[in-house]
C-alpha cells in the first residue's frame, strides 16, 4: 500500500506535488467530470498544467501571498485547477456557498476583502455582477463557463470580466522565469500560514471567516489516513457534497491530493444515483439525510409488494443483522448463518449493492448525526459507513470511526494527535479529557460540552478577535456547542448546547435524540421539536411527500397551496398514529403532545435552514411563532 512521504510535506500545495514525484506518474488520471454524454479524464499532470497557469496569471497581475482569492462554483476540475493555482503562490482559497443570498455574497467579498472570484454558472455570475459596484476591493470576475459573454455586463463596473478558459489559454505555455516565480512562492509556504478562509452560515448572526492554515488541514489528512488506514492509491471517490464546506474539502479533495486517488465529480445530486452506477465509486463521503433517503427507498421497494417478495427482504435483513452482530461481538458466524447471510447477499444485498455501483468500500457520513437504526441498517447489508465529527473551526475532523471497530450511534474514536474534553455545562469541570492513545473501548463518561485541543483548531475568526478570545479559552480549548459524552470509547454525540430545550419544570431535552426516534416513520421527512420554557414538547413536521401522495392520491397542486400548514384531519391521524407508537421509546417529558404539518420543506431559499441543512431554530420560532402559539392553546391529550 503506498503511503505519503508527509514528514517532507506540510502545505496543500505539496499534497499534490508529492503524487507525481512518489506515488503515481504524472499521466496516470486524477479527475474524472463529465462533459455531454462522456465522462473526461484528466491527468495529474494536465492538472498540474493548468494550476502553474493560473498561477502565472495572477503573479502577473500582481497578486501576493495573502491575497484572499474568491470560488463560487460547483465542485469540477475549474475549482481543482483555480485552488491549486492560488495556494500555491500563497493566495488564500475563499469558497463561498453558491446557495448565499446576494447579501450574504457581498458581505463575504468585503469582509475578506476578494480580490478576484471564479464563478459557475449564469445564476451565479449575475448574482456578483449585481453586486460588484460594492466591492471596491474587487478586481476580476472569472466566469467558468461558455456563455457568459450573453450577459450584459453593468456599465462602469470596477472589476474586469475575464474568462477562466481565456486564463488557461494565456498562461498555457508558462515560461522558465514564471515557473521559477512559481516554484519560489511554493517554497516560501509555512505550515501556519493561512490556506483557506470559510465562512460559517451559522444558525444566527453574522458569518464568521475560519481562518485554517496548510497545516490544520495536512495534519487533518494525515491523522484520518493514519485512522483508516485503507484508502490507498487505488481508490474513486465520487464528489458531490460542496467543495465550499471545509467535510468534502479535506475529506474527499485533500485525502485524495495526500493518497494519489481519483476524484470523479457528480453532475448533480438529481443525477447522483445514475452518476454512482456509471462511475462505480470505491469510496463516498455523504450526509445522513443521502443515507436515511436510501434506506427508506430500499424499504419501501423491499416490503411494499407485501407477500413472498416482503418475507425474502425482512428474512435477508434479520440474517443480516444476526450476522453482523456475530462478527462485532468477535464471534465466528458458523456454518449455518454463514450460508444465509450468502444466500441474503446473493437474493437481496446485491441488487441494492449494485445500484451503488458495486465497488463501494464504505461511505464516510458527517455533517450531522446519523441516526443509528440506519448505521445498523448500511451494517446488515454489508455496507460499512464510517461516522465523523467535527466543525469548520476543526478542519474538521475530531473524530471518526475505525474501519475494524464500529460502535453504531457514535462519531468514532478521537484522531491522533488532540485532545478531546467533556466539560460540565453549568461547574465547567471536566468528566473526561481523552486522546487517541488513552482509548478504551469500555470506557463510559456523563455528558457535556465537547472541547478540543490540538493540531485541528483553527488560528481564529478572520478580524474577530473578541470571538475568537470566546470561541478558544486561555487554555486553548475550542468549544464546540456540541453536546456529547464518550460510551464504549468513542465520542457520541448528543446534541447543540443552543438547540437544548428546558421545559417548565427545568427538564433537559435535547432535540436531535427525540427527532431522530419520531424519524424512524417513513412517513416523516422533517422535525423540528418545540418546547422551551413550556409545560410539554410540540413539534412541526414535514410529511414524506411520495408516501403522503400515495396514501391521499394527492397531486401538485396540493404542495401548491398558499397555505403553510395542512389542516386535514385524517393526515394528521395518519402521522399521528406513527407519532404515538414511536413515543413508547422516550421519556414522558420527551414525547409529542401535538404537532403541526407544515405542506413544503425547511428551504434554504425561505431562509430557514443553513448550506449545511441545519434548521435555523430563531428563525423558524420566529416565522412560526403563531402557529406554535396555537399549538400550545389547543387542548391535547395526555
Amino acid at each position: 500500500m503506498s503511503k505519503p512521504l508527509f514528514n517532507e510535506f506540510s502545505t496543500v500545495p505539496s499534497l499534490l506535488r508529492n503524487v507525481v514525484e512518489n506515488i503515481h506518474p504524472p499521466t496516470e488520471t486524477f479527475l474524472i467530470d463529465k462533459k455531454g454524454a462522456e465522462w473526461e479524464e484528466i491527468s495529474f499532470e494536465t492538472t498540474l498544467k493548468r494550476a502553474d497557469a493560473v498561477s502565472a496569471f495572477f503573479l502577473e497581475k500582481g497578486i501576493t501571498k495573502g491575497d484572499r482569492m474568491g470560488l463560487m462554483i460547483e465542485n469540477s476540475p475549474e475549482y481543482v485547477y483555480y485552488d491549486q493555482g492560488i495556494q500555491q503562490i500563497g493566495a488564500i482559497n475563499v469558497s463561498v456557498y453558491p446557495t448565499l443570498s446576494e447579501q450574504e455574497v457581498a458581505y463575504i467579498i468585503n469582509d475578506s476583502g476578494l480580490k478576484a472570484i471564479l464563478v459557475g454558472n449564469n445564476f451565479l455570475y449575475r448574482k456578483v455582477l449585481k453586486i460588484a459596484a460594492n466591492c471596491k476591493e474587487l478586481r476580476y470576475i472569472i466566469p467558468a463557463f461558455a456563455d457568459f459573454a450573453k450577459i450584459a455586463v453593468p456599465e462602469g463596473l470596477p472589476a474586469e470580466v475575464i474568462a477562466f478558459n481565456d486564463i488557461l489559454q494565456l498562461k498555457q505555455q508558462v515560461t522558465a522565469a514564471e515557473k521559477a516565480a512559481i516554484d519560489q512562492s511554493r517554497r516560501l509556504l509555512l505550515p501556519q500560514d493561512v490556506s483557506s478562509l470559510i465562512y460559517t452560515s451559522g444558525t444566527t448572526g453574522i458569518p464568521k471567516g475560519v481562518m485554517l492554515t496548510h497545516s490544520n488541514f495536512v495534519e487533518n489528512v494525515k491523522v484520518c489516513l493514519q485512522q483508516i488506514p485503507v484508502i490507498d492509491k487505488t481508490e474513486t471517490f465520487l464528489s458531490f457534497l460542496p467543495l465550499s464546506h471545509v467535510f468534502e474539502r479535506t475529506a474527499t479533495y485533500h485525502v485524495c491530493c495526500a493518497q494519489g486517488c481519483k476524484i470523479a465529480f457528480a453532475q448533480s445530486l438529481e443525477l447522483l444515483a445514475k452518476n454512482m452506477g456509471e462511475v462505480r465509486p470505491t469510496v463516498m463521503n455523504c450526509v445522513p439525510r443521502l443515507l436515511e433517503r436510501i434506506h427508506d427507498k430500499a424499504i419501501k421497494s423491499g416490503t411494499s409488494a407485501g407477500g413472498v417478495k416482503a418475507s425474502i427482504f425482512t428474512w435477508a435483513l434479520e440474517t443480516g443483522q444476526a450476522y453482523r452482530q456475530k462478527k462485532e461481538a468477535g464471534k465466528n458466524p458458523g456454518i449455518m448463518l454463514s450460508a444465509k447471510k450468502a444466500l441474503a447477499e446473493k437474493l437481496v444485498f446485491s441488487k441494492i449493492k449494485e445500484k451503488t455501483g458495486g465497488r463501494l468500500k464504505f461511505m464516510i457520513s458527517g455533517g450531522a448525526a446519523l441516526p443509528r437504526n440506519v448505521g445498523e441498517f448500511f451494517g446488515n447489508l454489508g455496507i460499512k459507513i464510517l461516522e465523523g465529527f467535527g466543525l469548520t473551526e476543526t478542519s474538521p475532523v475530531m473524530s471518526v470511526t475505525e474501519y475494524h471497530r464500529q460502535v453504531y450511534g457514535t462519531v468514532g474514536r478521537v484522531i491522533p494527535g488532540i485532545e478531546i474534553g467533556i466539560q460540565d455545562i453549568d461547574t465547567k469541570q471536566f468528566h473526561s479529557v481523552q486522546t487517541h492513545e488513552k482509548f478504551d473501548e469500555n470506557f463510559e463518561c456523563a455528558e457535556g460540552e465537547i472541547v478540543v485541543r490540538g493540531h485541528c483548531v483553527m488560528k481564529g475568526y478572520f478580524n474577530k478577535p473578541a470571538e475568537t478570545a470566546e470561541a478558544i479559552d486561555r487554555d486553548g480549548w475550542f468549544h464546540t456547542g456540541d453536546i456529547g459524552r464518550f460510551f464504549k470509547g468513542n465520542l457520541q454525540i448528543t446534541d447543540r448546547l443552543k438547540n437544548m430545550i428546558v421545559n417548565a419544570y427545568g427538564k433537559n431535552v435535547y432535540p436531535t435524540p427525540v427527532e431522530n426516534i419520531y424519524l424512524k416513520s417513513t412517513k416523516i421527512d422533517q422535525l423540528f421539536l418545540i418546547g422551551d420554557k413550556k409545560e410539554y414538547i410540540t413539534a412541526i413536521v414535514i410529511p414524506n411527500r411520495e408516501n403522503l401522495e400515495e396514501q391521499f392520491g394527492l397531486k401538485d397542486d396540493f404542495f401548491q397551496s398558499p397555505e403553510v400548514f395542512i389542516e386535514d384531519q385524517n393526515i394528521h391521524d395518519w402521522i399521528s398514529s406513527d407519532i404515538r407508537k414511536l413515543s413508547g421509546e422516550l421519556a414522558k417529558f420527551e414525547r409529542i403532545r401535538n404537532f403541526k404539518i407544515k405542506r413544503t420543506p425547511f428551504s434554504q431559499e425561505a431562509g430557514e435552514i443553513t448550506p449545511t441543512l441545519k434548521i435555523k431554530r430563531r428563525v423558524v420560532e420566529q416565522k412560526y411563532a403563531q402557529a406554535i402559539k396555537d399549538l400550545y392553546a389547543a387542548e391535547v391529550e395526555e
